[in-house]
């Protein structure tokens, strides 16, 4: 079998060009996934500033009410200052979660309280804060819409292959921590 060489030449350069197509429509397509994550994770953290802006206006309104509670302001301010230190997405999963769980701690006291729950601007405060949870959740919802659409495109064949050449590296998803699946306990006994 005689192989031509000028027409061996001619299919190795359109496979090559073939090739560098479809990794380049990848390689947009990656970028803008990325891009589209790095917003979405901006307006995460705008709803977790916002939610961090509140707590210490939420915890001196409850301070006035019930100030035995020291161990669980303790927390919420000590999540809320993890927070403001978090430098990259997983850190910040971590400390939004910790705080999460002081939030609930927190409300839980607030039942025990209802005196505190008929002042106006304890109220207010709570429906900022449930506002917030809810806008909160719906950004964590498109984030993880975001990771999940950029992390299935990294799987697929023949992206798969741009992925790696590239260096395009795996997003963590914001997953809820272990004690979110436990209900806060509400005691009236006391």
């Amino acid at each position: 079998m005689n192989v031509n060489p000028k027409r061996l030449s001619i299919h190795l350069a359109l496979l090559l060009v073939v090739t560098t197509s479809l990794s380049g429509c990848s390689y947009n397509q990656f970028t803008g996934s990325e891009e589209a994550i790095k917003a979405q994770w901006g307006q995460v953290q705008n709803q977790l500033q916002r939610r961090n802006d509140l707590i210490p206006n939420l915890v001196e309104t409850v301070k006035g009410f019930a100030t035995q509670e020291r161990e669980i302001f303790t927390a919420v301010a000590a999540s809320r200052e993890r927070m403001a230190g978090a430098r990259n997405p997983e850190e910040t999963i971590q400390a939004a979660n910790e705080q999460s769980s002081a939030l609930a701690r927190l409300l839980v006291v607030v039942e025990n309280y209802p005196q505190l729950k008929s002042d106006a601007n304890f109220q207010r405060l709570m429906d900022e804060l449930a506002g917030t949870e809810n806008r909160l959740a719906t950004e964590r919802m498109r984030y993880n819409e975001r990771v999940q659409e950029y992390n299935t495109l990294r799987r697929r064949f023949p992206s798969n292959v741009t992925a790696r050449a590239f260096g395009f590296q795996e997003y963590p998803y914001f997953e809820a921590p272990a004690t979110a699946q436990q209900l806060p306990k509400v005691d009236f006994g006391r």
